[in-house]
């Protein structure tokens, strides 16, 4: 068993939002053969109450808080220094003293990085082995920001965008792999960091299909109409505090949901996610419903007629499609989602791109419960045969062998 340094940028548990699914399923892979020394942040106090659940699973932890209000106003000082203002968020001397102590103190055979902004913990000529789940671009999503917000938001996410890419590359340089969540991501930082593509992979992102599986037993979320007339549940999935999200949801609102409610008087747009913000939560109304947190996502995701994924801004694979689909649910995603996924167009996952799309797609749902069961059953037979967390996890397993003297 070897002694790994595992460094996260959230605390990986629970598993409840896109990075911490993949940040605690690779935290479970590599306790299975590792000592593991984990580090990471707090940036939500809710997440305290599971810290003896992650010391249960890695008892050398080391956590550190984040108050995402202090931290913003303290990453402005990248204007100062010339670097990315995400490096300056992530910064904190405690868990770097904690990071040069368990490097000094245990014989470490490999630095495992998850997302870029915690490589600064690593100084440079440390001897482990350093790997890196970038995850996503980071820096293109940041310059994908910019042309729909204003000045000075829009020069601010293109500085962030440019500042984060080099030190992206810096750390490419540096590791002895770097890994990012799809081939497309991958492909698409080669053509950034040239100098580092001999060095850059895809690990897919996985689902607990277990976990996520239907459950006759499984009782409906969603309330009758006031007639008793049957409610037809279009569900969106997300943590509602990302801002791709809620632009998802403002969208579909705006420009899709009135024209399947001219059809369908009793369709309801749940949009499911923790953390609605005033703009989201203002989304309420006639034919929405907004329920901020929920104990348990699945049966919204079981019980939907559709589960809809309408980003026009996003990156790598989406674990909101993925859960989706392991629940046998017909899921309508955006072009830019849905390529990113193993899945046949038309019979496991129906692609939209313009309003039209999305209303013609779900109206062909509504329409056919035959194909909307179809389509669900095959989404879930894709998931299982290509979205095994173990199989893709262990692509990771050749690198943290030590090298051979």
């Amino acid at each position: 068993m070897g002694k790994l340094l595992y460094l996260v940028h959230r605390l990986p548990y629970p598993p409840n939002k896109g990075d911490k699914v993949r940040s605690y399923h690779l935290l479970k892979h590599l306790t299975q053969q590792h000592r593991v020394f984990l580090g990471t942040f707090i940036d939500d106090p809710a997440d305290e109450a599971y810290l003896d659940t992650v010391r249960d699973l890695c008892p050398d932890l080391h956590v550190a808080r984040i108050q995402p209000r202090s931290a913003k106003l303290r990453s402005l000082s990248g204007l100062l220094t010339g670097q990315s203002l995400s490096q300056h968020y992530y910064q904190n001397a405690g868990l770097q003293t904690w990071v040069q102590r368990t490097l000094a103190e245990n014989d470490i055979d490999a630095v495992v990085i998850f997302s870029s902004v915690m490589a600064q913990y690593i100084k440079i000529g440390s001897s482990p082995r350093m790997l890196v789940d970038f995850v996503d671009v980071d820096s293109a999503k940041w310059t994908q920001y910019a042309p729909d917000h204003r000045w000075p938001l829009s020069w601010l996410y293109r500085r962030e965008g440019e500042k984060l890419l080099a030190f992206e590359r810096s750390v490419a340089l540096r590791a002895q792999r770097s890994f990012f969540v799809t081939d497309n991501e991958a492909a698409l930082f080669k053509q950034f960091a040239p100098e580092s593509a001999a060095t850059v992979d895809a690990i897919s992102n996985g689902v607990d299909a277990e976990f996520f599986a239907p459950d006759p037993a499984r009782a409906s979320p969603f309330a009758a109409t006031a007639d008793q007339t049957q409610l037809i549940p279009l569900v969106f999935t997300g943590a509602m505090d990302y801002w791709p999200n809620i632009d998802a949801v403002t969208w579909f609102v705006a420009d899709i949901l009135p024209a399947l409610r001219q059809q369908w008087p009793h369709l309801c747009f749940y949009i499911v996610g923790r953390s609605p913000p005033p703009a989201v939560q203002a989304l309420a109304g006639p034919g929405v419903v907004v329920t901020g947190t929920v104990p348990d996502v699945r049966p919204y995701l079981q019980h939907a007629a559709v589960v809809v994924a309408p980003l026009r801004v996003a990156r790598g694979i989406q674990n909101k499609i993925l859960e989706a689909m392991a629940m046998a649910r017909p899921v309508v995603a955006s072009d830019s989602c849905a390529q990113a996924i193993t899945a046949t167009p038309e019979a496991e996952l129906l692609w939209a791109t313009h309003p039209a799309d999305f209303v013609a797609q779900i109206n062909a749902m509504l329409n056919s419960p035959q194909r909307c069961a179809s389509v669900g059953a095959a989404g879930r037979k894709r998931v299982l045969s290509d979205y095994s967390w173990s199989a893709h996890l262990s692509r990771i397993d050749a690198h943290l062998k030590p090298t051979p003297a």
